[in-house]
């Protein structure tokens, strides 16, 4: 059964064209890519904070899979945290997909942007069952004040009460380099 997928992004990407790329690559394939797409774009910006996060929450509502397409700011981009930590909290399935390897609409590629998920961690609870987002602020981890802290799976004893980037957790791919025209699929399985 296809995956209804949630994709989060930098918008530049869309502009450049990258992010396009993996959105709509079920296009060219007879077998829909293994999902549907349910993403949301940022002109919504304009209606105001509380507006986007429930535009936001509302654009990840019957999805199972958050795929982040990680370009070269995508990082440090507020919505971005938010989409991914909201995910985390409402139990859907995040991957990382490095797209800098795309070529943009003047044929050029990048350097592979820094992952998101490096960026970003939970602090595990003594009991291991509640994480509280935290973000790395450039020289320490400070809560995160966007969501609040939420139940996770239970974590063994050496994870518990430490401040753990979600990269221990979440996998990451590249496009290019992972094969992800064929791949994809597979990855939000």
């Amino acid at each position: 059964m296809a995956k209804r997928v949630f994709f989060s992004f930098h918008y530049q990407d869309v502009i450049d064209f990258r992010a396009n790329v993996v959105r709509n690559h079920n296009i060219t394939k007879d077998d829909n890519g293994g999902f549907f797409d349910a993403s949301i774009w940022e002109s919504a910006k304009k209606q105001g904070e509380i507006a986007l996060k429930r535009l936001i929450n509302e654009g990840l509502n019957n999805t199972s899979v958050t795929a982040v397409l990680i370009g070269s700011e995508t990082y440090s981009r507020r919505w971005v945290r938010y989409e991914i930590m909201k995910s985390i909290e409402r139990g859907n399935s995040v991957i990382g997909v490095h797209i800098n390897g795309i070529r943009d609409k003047s044929g050029q590629t990048k350097a592979q942007g820094p992952n998101p998920f490096d960026h970003l961690g939970l602090q595990i609870s003594a009991d291991g069952t509640v994480g509280t987002p935290t973000v790395w602020s450039g020289s320490q981890w400070v809560y995160y004040q966007d969501i609040e802290k939420f139940a996770i799976q239970q974590q063994p004893v050496d994870r518990r009460g430490k401040n753990l980037q979600l990269s221990t957790w979440l996998p990451t791919y590249d496009w290019i380099g992972n094969d992800g025209f064929n791949n994809f699929g597979n990855w939000v399985g």
